[in-house]
């Protein structure tokens, strides 16, 4: 089995031209065989009922700081290979650096900018509760707007909970005049899950963004529950703790009873855990490599664990060691 480190030095894309040594080349055909069978998996937005894939891409790691035309060609692999694969949800935001803008000018380059779920934010509030300017926010998504180049952009969340009342007040107002499907909030701080928790119970949202892992399970006390409760879509981020799981898994391989659920590499374990929350409605793991935008959607395909098998991949990771940092 190909390992994520291996998978992690190489782009693979649809028309790109590779040069790889003959023993990868087999290593990564293994690989695509041992991937899960099958359509991509999907969840109903709660709100409306809209199928959504349940893997989708993150960027703001990947797609922030483009400066070479080989990492510009690497993302644009990596948009065609999620969409040609079935995936649409893509998160992004405009404190991502140019994530945004990198995102727009290659989807709609490719003619993909139609084929994707836009995920995008808002955020013009200062730091410790500072209140938002309207004029500004207005501003920030009108930017938005122009760099992802459609009239209508599906979600827009209020980031990290910034002057919610303000920000989603807009987001409100412009979701009853057709511009955007979508509204929510994010956080992706513990401390703030009982504000969060507040929101969600006195807010009409649609979706709420928020970390979640195998080794950070803060938000199922109250938050996932609370998500089903008030039908309210769930897009995870950080799934991989913040690349901390792979470093963690990096010399232990991949227990034998994965394969009950489908699972063939660390990434579709830990993606798959996640997903089997039933309250769970996509995960955006980001990364610039083709090769593990497949391997991420393998942990849609298939089996999902169910809730004592989930218990057992949980009790299996924290046996680990923790990661060096």
């Amino acid at each position: 089995m190909l390992s994520r480190r291996d998978w992690f030095g190489v782009t693979l894309g649809a028309g790109a031209s590779l040069a790889l040594s003959p023993r990868l080349l087999q290593a990564l055909e293994r690989s695509a065989r041992l991937l899960p069978q099958g359509a991509l998996l999907k969840r109903a937005i709660p709100s409306s009922g809209e199928m959504l894939p349940v893997i989708g891409l993150g960027s703001s790691a990947t797609f922030s700081s483009v400066a070479r035309s080989e990492d510009v060609s690497a993302l644009k692999e990596v948009l065609r290979t999620m969409v040609d694969r079935g995936a649409t949800v893509f998160d992004t935001a405009p404190s991502y650096g140019a994530s945004e803008q990198t995102a727009g000018n290659i989807a709609n380059e490719l003619g993909l900018a139609d084929k994707l779920f836009w995920a995008t934010k808002v955020n013009v509030a200062g730091r410790g509760g500072a209140a938002a300017d309207p004029a500004a926010a207005r501003a920030q998504i009108d930017t938005s707007f122009g760099r992802i180049k459609k009239a209508k952009i599906d979600l827009i969340q209020v980031h990290n909970l910034g002057d919610v009342p303000t920000q989603l007040g807009i987001l409100k107002e412009l979701k009853a005049q057709g511009r955007i499907r979508y509204t929510g909030v994010t956080t992706t701080s513990d401390g703030a899950y009982g504000r969060l928790a507040d929101i969600m119970r006195n807010e009409p949202l649609d979706f709420i963004g928020i970390d979640y892992a195998v080794d950070n399970r803060g938000v199922e006390e109250v938050i996932l529950p609370l998500a089903a409760e008030r039908k309210i879509g769930v897009l995870v981020y950080a799934p991989f703790g913040r690349t901390s799981l792979f470093r963690r898994t990096a010399n232990t391989p991949l227990p034998e009873w994965a394969k009950e659920f489908d699972a063939t590499t660390w990434a579709q374990f830990f993606l798959k855990w996640i997903i089997g929350h039933p309250a769970v409605t996509a995960v955006t793991p980001a990364t610039s490599r083709a090769t593990n935008m497949i391997d991420n959607i393998g942990g849609g395909i298939g089996r999902l664990p169910d809730a004592a098998m989930r218990q057992r991949m949980a009790a299996f990771i924290d046996a680990l060691p923790a990661a060096a940092r």
